[in-house]
């Protein structure tokens, strides 16, 4: 009985060293850095796509005959 508890104290000691480790970790990469920017990222305009389609639509209707 007092064997398996301190083999589960010993588990959970390095379970959590690794634990901390790993956070450590990527706060050193920087990925807690701006948390705040995702939820605004949505809402900033992308011209690109929109621009693409325009001109996809714009050499279709020039290659399309029928149209002219």
């Amino acid at each position: 009985m007092l064997k398996s508890i301190l083999v589960l104290i010993i588990l959970s000691l390095f379970l959590g060293t690794g634990a901390w480790l790993f956070f450590i970790w990527a706060v050193k990469k920087g990925a807690f850095d701006d948390v705040e920017r995702a939820k605004y990222r949505m809402l900033e305009d992308d011209d690109e796509p929109h621009q693409a389609a325009k001109n996809e639509q714009n050499n279709a209707k020039n290659d399309d005959p029928s149209l002219t």
